[in-house]
């Protein structure tokens, strides 16, 4: 398992670390979440991404850009070609047009391609009871039934034991993204849970470049506050050094650290401010997806202390709402 995410590295910080994760172990995932559809794929023959055409049907889409979603292209065991529309719903809350989406998506795939698609969805929210799997309509002459295959990660919370029990690096994306919701309001336990996550991973075993992937992702979900990110990475240099393994270096470091870091630069050259003010676009792209222009230019517009407010408060954000939210709470318009 040496799938190596360095092909992806280079993109910019807001892209979704669930792309990149679904990227380096697409088998992976499929075996993880859906089963019955990994059995179907011959996976002795390559299977590809096809970015272009789904670019193409998503170009006019209200929604905008969704860095989670993948088409891809496998082969079946009976050497058919088949495609799979995967999207990771990662919104905080739930959609009420998310059903209707996954059907548009799934008939402009077959509109433009003349291809019938497998449409899958993972459910990152937070929302119990949502749990949508169908699209439909129903009138005397004319009647539509389309259902999608979806997974809800908060089912995992009764089954951490069996996460914890697999080397699947699924298994280790769920546990980051569980452990990352239930930390929102404590960061000391969330610091404890990266780590222990992290050690986790040298535990198992894992080949180097595995390490730096799923350790990509960890540190990518689960943002702690300055001066606890500096205690974990401090105490994880320690367990570096114990295990005689460098595998995670400052280098590879993605997240607050190294964006305060790069912000600094920033600062440097253009100003404190304007660093901050990249610092901070940057980590909100990370965290509730692009922003329009018109949020961007009113958060450039913010004073020194407003930003260093906003940058502790984006930690516990999941959503564009939170975002929404906190600017309607704590601003004037």
């Amino acid at each position: 398992m040496t799938n190596d995410m360095s092909n992806v590295s280079d993109r910019a910080d807001f892209d979704s670390p669930w792309k990149e994760i679904i990227e380096a172990y697409f088998p992976q995932a499929m075996h993880f979440f859906f089963p019955e559809t990994a059995a179907l794929i011959d996976w002795e023959r390559p299977y590809q991404f096809l970015d272009k055409e789904f670019q193409q049907i998503t170009r006019e889409a209200e929604q905008g850009k969704r860095y989670a979603d993948q088409l891809v292209k496998v082969w079946q065991t009976e050497g058919e070609e088949l495609w799979l529309l995967i999207h990771v719903e990662i919104q905080a809350q739930k959609e009420d047009n998310f059903p209707k989406r996954m059907f548009t998506y799934n008939f402009r795939i077959f509109d433009r391609f003349d291809r019938p698609a497998i449409s899958l969805a993972i459910l990152c929210d937070s929302n119990h009871e949502w749990r949508p799997n169908n699209y439909s309509y129903n009138y005397p002459n004319t009647r539509l039934s389309f259902e999608f295959g979806s997974v809800k990660l908060l089912d995992y919370e009764n089954r951490f034991h069996e996460l914890e029990n697999s080397d699947n690096p699924f298994a280790t994306v769920v546990m980051a993204h569980l452990k990352t919701q239930q930390t929102r309001s404590s960061p000391e336990e969330r610091k404890i849970w990266k780590f222990s996550l992290i050690r986790r991973l040298y535990d198992l075993g894992l080949e180097e470049q595995d390490i730096r992937n799923l350790y990509r992702f960890i540190d990518w979900v689960m943002i702690l506050p300055k001066a606890l990110e500096n205690q974990f990475w401090e105490e994880f240099k320690e367990f570096e050094q114990e295990r005689t393994m460098r595998y995670v270096t400052t280098g590879e470091r993605i997240g607050y650290e190294r964006g305060k870091q790069e912000g600094e630069q920033e600062g440097k050259l253009q100003g404190k401010l304007e660093g901050e003010q990249q610092l901070i676009l940057r980590l909100l792209q990370r965290r509730v997806g692009e922003l329009s222009p018109q949020l961007q230019e009113r958060i450039q517009s913010f004073s020194l202390s407003q930003l260093e407010t906003l940058g502790e408060a984006l930690l516990d954000f999941t959503a564009m709402e939170d975002l929404l939210h906190w600017l309607q709470t704590n601003l004037s318009a």
